[in-house]
């Protein structure tokens, strides 16, 4: 009888939560550190042995160059919008590790929540951005998404692919948005 009264009380408070109003400008944060809590699983699943070779179909990038691309992509958003703080180090896309691509995409989304946040406060705007704080994290979530399928292909057009049940930890954006600490 106590698991069921617990997972009534579990459920209730699941039920009032989701009648309460959504605070977006914490959505958009929780959304944004998703998106990276999702490059992060990206980033254990790949074989290693992959991270430098090139694709048969793209002779300027690899996944080491497009993961430091995503960071350096950050990097510039925070030069052109964030002027009062200084941006994280931008990455080598020739020499970049695994390692070094999982800290400096910490330190850009810890960098990229501060500019969210400083937006919000502003009432939504974003230096030097238009229109607006949504369209940033939009975009933001939109480009690293085309990359992380570009990413996927590669390693299956390299011989190793991410397995279909791995492919769905990048798809479970519940489990991962839990994973940074949403609870709306």
């Amino acid at each position: 009888m106590k698991n069921k009264s617990s997972a009534t009380t579990s459920h209730a408070a699941s039920l009032r939560n989701r009648k309460e109003p959504v605070d977006l400008g914490r959505a958009l944060v929780e959304a944004f550190m998703t998106n990276e809590r999702i490059n992060q699983v990206l980033l254990d699943l790949l074989d290693p042995k992959i991270w430098r070779e090139y694709p048969p179909c793209s002779k300027r990038r690899n996944i080491a160059t497009t993961f430091a691309h995503i960071h350096n992509v950050r990097r510039m958003r925070l030069v052109m919008s964030d002027k009062d703080k200084t941006p994280p180090p931008k990455l080598d896309r020739a020499e970049v590790t695994i390692e070094e691509v999982r800290e400096a995409l910490a330190h850009s989304a810890k960098a990229m929540v501060r500019l969210i946040e400083r937006s919000l406060a502003t009432g939504g705007h974003v230096y030097n951005h238009r229109p607006d704080v949504v369209a940033l994290v939009c975009a933001a979530i939109t480009h690293e998404a085309h990359h992380r399928g570009q990413i996927c292909h590669w390693a299956r057009e390299l011989g190793a692919p991410i397995t279909p049940e791995h492919q769905l930890k990048l798809w479970e954006w519940d489990k991962r948005w839990k994973e940074v600490g949403g609870n709306s």
